[in-house]
C-alpha cells in the first residue's frame, strides 16, 4: 500500500454512490450487488491499512497552512476498519430491506457518501478537510431521514440538521481559537494545556464531539429518527458510525490536541456530562412504548459511559470509554438490526402489538437476545468488560457519585432490556399481534449481520485479550505517566473483586425490579379492568369520547348509526393530522341523510364506509387503539348531545372483550362500500362554529 492510496476509503464511495444514483429504479437487483461487493472492498483496504498503521499523503491546496493533509496511525486505522466493517453489514441488511423503498436510488447514494465523509474526517490531519467532511455528515444525515417517508421525517431531519449545526459550529468556533493559540492547522503538531483561552477552545471543541456521539442536551432528534428514519440507518448512523467518530475526536482532544489531567475541572465537567447522560437517558427509556424509540433512548445513555470513561483522564477508564465505543457499536447495530427484522415481518415495532416472537423468529431472537445481554453488562460479554473498566475508572478518580450513576444506568439499562426482550419475543402473545402464522424468520442478509454482530459481542468478551491488546493499548501509548500499567486484561473478566461484585448485583436488582419483590404492595391481586360510566342528564359523555380520542396513538374505529357530532368529529380531524389511523363504517341510511358528517369525513381523507348489508343501529361503538371500547345507548348527534341522551361504558384492561368488538368492526368492514361523497363537504364550517351541519 503506498501513500496515495489513503484516497480510496474516499473516492470509492463517491463513485459508488453515483453509480446508485445513475442505475435505474426498475433495474433489480444491481444497486444491490454493487453496494455489497464495494463494501468488501473497502473492508479489505481498511484491514490493509489496519496491519500498515503508519502512513501520510499531503498535497499544498490553498496555503498559509492549509494542506490537504491525510494521515493513517494506530487510532485512524482502527476506526476505518470498524467503519469499513459496519458498512458492510449495513449494505448486505438494505439488499432485502430497503429494496422496495420508493427513494432507493438516493438511500445507497447518501450511505455511500456517508462511509466517504466518515473516512475523510478519520483521515484528516488538517482542520480544514477535517471540518469540510465532517459537515458533509450533516448533510448526508439529513437526506437520510428524509427517506424514511413518514409524516414527520422533515421535521426530524431539520431538528438533527439545527442541532448538529449549533455543535458543529462550536467546534469550529473552538478549532479557529486554537488556530489563533498555536499558529497552525495541522492536528498532529498540537498539544497545548488547557488554560485560559485554550480552556473555552476545549469546550467548544468537546460541544461539537458529543454532540455528533449523540450526548444530552444535543440528543432529542434520535428518539425522532427511530421513528421517522430507516431502521438500517439508525443502526449505521447513531448506533454505530456516530460514537465512532464523535467518541474517536473527543478521545483526540483529550490525549492529542490538550492535555487533559485528573480530576482537573474541566476532567469533572466531561464526567459530569457523561453520569448525567448515562441516567437521564436510561430513565426515558424506561417509559417508552416503542421497540425502536427504546433503542434510541439508550444509544443516547450508553453514550454517557464512554465520555465518562474518558473524563476520568485514567488509562483504564480512557480504554474503557474507547472500548465501550466500539462495543457499543456492535451490540446497538445488532439490537436495531434486530428490530428492522421484527418490523420486516410483523409492520410494527409498538411493544403491546408483539409477543411471543422468538418461536417464528428463533434467529432474530438469538442475535437480539445474545446483543441486550452484552448492553445489560451480563458477564462473560463485551459491555461487562467495557462498563467494569469505566467504573475502575470512576472510582480511581476518587469521586465515587459518578460509579454510582453509572452504576444506577446498568440497573435501569437490565430491566429495560428484560422488559424489551419478554415484550417482544419470549412473552405471550398479545390479541393485539400479528397473525402467528403469517410472520416466519427474516431472509439470510437479514439476519446474517444480526448474528455476526451477536458472535462478536461474545468474542470481544470472551477473548477481551485480543481487542484491548491489538486495537486499544496502542491508542494510550506515550499518554501515561511513568509507572502507570497498560494491561488491562489482568482483571477484564474477573468477577472477584468488590467493583464486579456490585455489577453482578446490580444486575441481579434489575431482575427483582422487572419480577418484582414478594412484597404485599406488588403482589396484590389485580383491580380488573377499568369501567368508566356516563349517564344522562348532563352525562358529560360527548365530551369524555373526544378525550379519549384526542389521547389516541395509533388507532381509532369508529362504528355509528348517524354522525353529526361537531366535537367528535373534530376530535377525529385532529387525530388523523397527527398520524393517527381513523376508520369509519356509518349505517346504510347515511348515504342519503340529510345532514350527516359522512361527506365532511371523506373530504377530511378519513376513511368512511358504508355498511351495504345491515342496520347498525344496535351496534354503536369505538376502540381506540386496540384497547379501549367504548359502547352503549348513545349516537353521534348534536340532537344526542343537546338533550343529553347518553347512557356509555367506557372499558379498559379487558383485551378478550376488546378483541371481539374488534373482530366485530371487522366483520361489517367486510362488507362495507366505500364512501364516495356527494360533491361539496356537508359542514364546510365546523372547524369554526360548533352548529348543526347543513345539506351543501
Amino acid at each position: 500500500m503506498t501513500a496515495p492510496m489513503l484516497l480510496v476509503p474516499i473516492l470509492l464511495p463517491v463513485a459508488i454512490a453515483l453509480i446508485a444514483i445513475l442505475v435505474p429504479s426498475r433495474v433489480k437487483y444491481v444497486r444491490e450487488v454493487i453496494s455489497v461487493l464495494a463494501s468488501v472492498v473497502l473492508l479489505y483496504f481498511a484491514w490493509s491499512f489496519f496491519t500498515i498503521k503508519n502512513l501520510t499523503w499531503k498535497m499544498a491546496w490553498m496555503g498559509n497552512g492549509v494542506d490537504f493533509d491525510l494521515r493513517l496511525y494506530h487510532f485512524s486505522s482502527f476506526i476505518l476498519l470498524g467503519l469499513a466493517g459496519f458498512l458492510f453489514l449495513i449494505a448486505l441488511y438494505s439488499s432485502v430491506k430497503m429494496k422496495n423503498v420508493p427513494r432507493v436510488r438516493e438511500y445507497y447514494a447518501y450511505v455511500f457518501l456517508t462511509a466517504a465523509f466518515a473516512n475523510g474526517a478519520v483521515l484528516s490531519n488538517n482542520f480544514v478537510p477535517f471540518i469540510f467532511f465532517w459537515e458533509g455528515l450533516l448533510l448526508t444525515l439529513y437526506g437520510l431521514i428524509t427517506i424514511g417517508g413518514k409524516k414527520d421525517s422533515n421535521r426530524t431531519a431539520v431538528k438533527s440538521f439545527i442541532l448538529g449545526g449549533f455543535c458543529d459550529f462550536s467546534m469550529i468556533l473552538g478549532v479557529a481559537i486554537l488556530w489563533k493559540i498555536t499558529g497552525t492547522l495541522t492536528l498532529s503538531e498540537i498539544s497545548v494545556r488547557p488554560e485560559g483561552l485554550a480552556a473555552a477552545s476545549f469546550i467548544l471543541m468537546v460541544v461539537g464531539a458529543i454532540g455528533k456521539a449523540g450526548a444530552m442536551p444535543f440528543h432529542t432528534w434520535i428518539p425522532d429518527a427511530a421513528i421517522d428514519a430507516p431502521v438500517s440507518v439508525m443502526a449505521f448512523i447513531p448506533a454505530a458510525l456516530e460514537k465512532l467518530l464523535g467518541i474517536y475526536f473527543l478521545a483526540r482532544i483529550t490525549l492529542d490536541f490538550f492535555q487533559l489531567e485528573k480530576n482537573s475541572t474541566l476532567a469533572i465537567i466531561l464526567m459530569t456530562i457523561g453520569a448525567a447522560t448515562i441516567v437521564l437517558a436510561v430513565f426515558m427509556a424506561l417509559i417508552q412504548k416503542d421497540f425502536k424509540r427504546l433503542l434510541s433512548y439508550h444509544a443516547v445513555s450508553q453514550v454517557g459511559y464512554m465520555i465518562l470513561g474518558i473524563g476520568t483522564a485514567i488509562p483504564i477508564g480512557i480504554a474503557g470509554g474507547i472500548f465501550h465505543m466500539i462495543n457499543h457499536a456492535m451490540y446497538k447495530c445488532g439490537l436495531f438490526l434486530s428490530a428492522g427484522s421484527v418490523e420486516h415481518r410483523t409492520g410494527t415495532t409498538e411493544l403491546k402489538k408483539l409477543g411471543g416472537l422468538s418461536k417464528v423468529m428463533p434467529l432474530t431472537a438469538a442475535g437480539f437476545t445474545v446483543c441486550a445481554l452484552a448492553i445489560s453488562g451480563v458477564w462473560p460479554l463485551n459491555g461487562f468488560v467495557s462498563k467494569e473498566m469505566v467504573f475502575h475508572g470512576a472510582l480511581e478518580s476518587g469521586y465515587a457519585i459518578f460509579a454510582v450513576a453509572a452504576w444506577v444506568g446498568a440497573i435501569f439499562t437490565a430491566a429495560s432490556f428484560l422488559k424489551a426482550g419478554h415484550s417482544v419475543f419470549f412473552g405471550p402473545r398479545r390479541p393485539e399481534a400479528p397473525n402467528a402464522p403469517k410472520v416466519k424468520e427474516s431472509q439470510a442478509p437479514v439476519v446474517i449481520p444480526i448474528l455476526i454482530l451477536a458472535l462478536l459481542c461474545i468474542t470481544f468478551g470472551v477473548f477481551n485479550k485480543l481487542p484491548l491488546v491489538t486495537f486499544i493499548q496502542p491508542i494510550l501509548t506515550g499518554h501515561v505517566e511513568a509507572g502507570e500499567s497498560l494491561d488491562f486484561t489482568a482483571h477484564a473478566l474477573s468477577v472477584f473483586n468488590p467493583v464486579a461484585g456490585i455489577s453482578i448485583l446490580c444486575l441481579l436488582l434489575a431482575l427483582a425490579l422487572l419480577c418484582g419483590p414478594p412484597c404485599p404492595v406488588l403482589s396484590a391481586p389485580s383491580a380488573g379492568p377499568s369501567i368508566r360510566t356516563f349517564f344522562s342528564p348532563n352525562g358529560g359523555g360527548t365530551e369524555a369520547i373526544a378525550s379519549e380520542i384526542r389521547n389516541a396513538r395509533s388507532e381509532v374505529l369508529v362504528q355509528a348509526y348517524s354522525f353529526t357530532s361537531v366535537p367528535i368529529a373534530r376530535a377525529l380531524l385532529d387525530a388523523r393530522k397527527r398520524g393517527v389511523k381513523v376508520t369509519v363504517i356509518l349505517d346504510k341510511s347515511q348515504r342519503t341523510a340529510k345532514y350527516s358528517a359522512s361527506t365532511f369525513l371523506t373530504n377530511a381523507r378519513i376513511p368512511t364506509y358504508i355498511d351495504a348489508k345491515h342496520a347498525i343501529a344496535h351496534n354503536k361503538i369505538i376502540i381506540i387503539d386496540r384497547e379501549c371500547v367504548i359502547t352503549g345507548s348513545f349516537n353521534f348527534t348534536k340532537a344526542a348531545e343537546e338533550k343529553n341522551a347518553e347512557n356509555i361504558l367506557m372499558i379498559r384492561g379487558n383485551p378478550d372483550l376488546a378483541a371481539k368488538y374488534l373482530a366485530n368492526f371487522e366483520w361489517h368492514l367486510k362488507h362495507s362500500e366505500p364512501y364516495q361523497g356527494r360533491g361539496a363537504s356537508l359542514i364546510p364550517s365546523w372547524r369554526s362554529r360548533p352548529s348543526v351541519p347543513r345539506p351543501g
